[in-house]
């Protein structure tokens, strides 16, 4: 039998146990010797990887209003990280920027995943923004040095031209989206919305003759122990920019989530013995 936390036992020490993970890891940052991203500047000349995504999901079996504070809370965060330099050597970290995000307004109740069982709170669905932004880092030559998908996928994608199995769950003290410029150049993140969309733009001072697109492979639905997952392949194929020609198609991983809601009964579902 599984033992469960002492904030699974008394919800109400979960804020006491965050500000004590922030503490720790704020603390071990300030004296890993990393330098994180932080300096912004005026917009780089040079598109490097941009994708966009659906802001409302009216499937999430929640009342609507914490898809609009979800949006409300996305474009508060999105400020601390737009415009922010990633400089050779430099570390992005969501979460080193996400705390500030006080400077540029109050944060609305919205709907988080704690311990597998869909919430409302403060800040929550700003996940919406790291999946984001782990998508676009993917087609960049940047490093990714930490990064956490989801335990269980609790409603089905907003998007239908949505790729799967490039999430990136965003838990303050406990887990982040960092990603590192091990090049010898500048990038820089855009972010922007419209009425439906959120943008992510990856912006450089150096022009690259190259274009990466990630894509899925080997998608299917499989059962283990009463408990149905999705499975899929995540590649990634780089292509010359103006020939098109392709250059490089590799694996990155392969994904497998559990899913948390009711699939359609014609479904296929592959059963997979332990």
């Amino acid at each position: 039998m599984k033992r469960k936390r002492i904030t699974e036992i008394f919800p109400f020490l979960v804020p006491l146990r965050i500000w004590q993970r922030n503490v720790i890891v704020n603390t071990k940052m300030a004296l890993d010797k990393n330098k994180y991203a932080k300096k912004k500047g005026e917009y780089l000349p040079f598109e490097i990887a941009s994708n966009k995504t659906w802001m409302i999901n009216e499937q999430s079996g929640h009342d609507i209003i914490y898809q609009q504070n979800k949006v409300h809370n996305l474009k508060i965060t999105s400020q601390t990280m737009d415009k922010v330099y990633i400089y050779p050597g430099e570390i992005f970290s969501f979460n080193y920027l996400e705390k500030n995000t006080k400077k540029y307004g109050k944060l609305k109740e919205g709907l988080t995943l704690r311990n597998n069982k869909i919430i409302h709170e403060k800040g929550g669905g700003v996940c919406h923004l790291s999946n984001l932004l782990y998508y676009t880092f993917l087609m960049t030559p940047l490093t990714i040095i930490e990064r956490h998908g989801h335990k269980i996928k609790s409603f089905p994608n907003p998007d239908k031209d949505a790729l799967d199995g490039v999430d990136a769950t965003i838990n303050k003290g406990w887990q982040d989206l960092k990603v590192k410029n091990n090049t010898d150049h500048i990038y820089q993140i855009r972010i922007a919305f419209d009425e439906e969309y959120m943008y992510a733009t990856i912006l450089s001072n150096h022009e690259t003759k190259e274009m990466a697109i990630i894509s899925n492979e080997d998608f299917k639905y499989i059962r283990k122990k009463n408990q149905v997952y999705e499975s899929v392949a995540i590649i990634k194929t780089i292509k010359n920019k103006e020939t098109k020609e392709k250059i490089e198609k590799k694996k990155l991983y392969d994904e497998i989530v559990a899913v948390g809601y009711e699939l359609p009964e014609n479904t296929k579902i592959e059963e997979v013995e332990e």
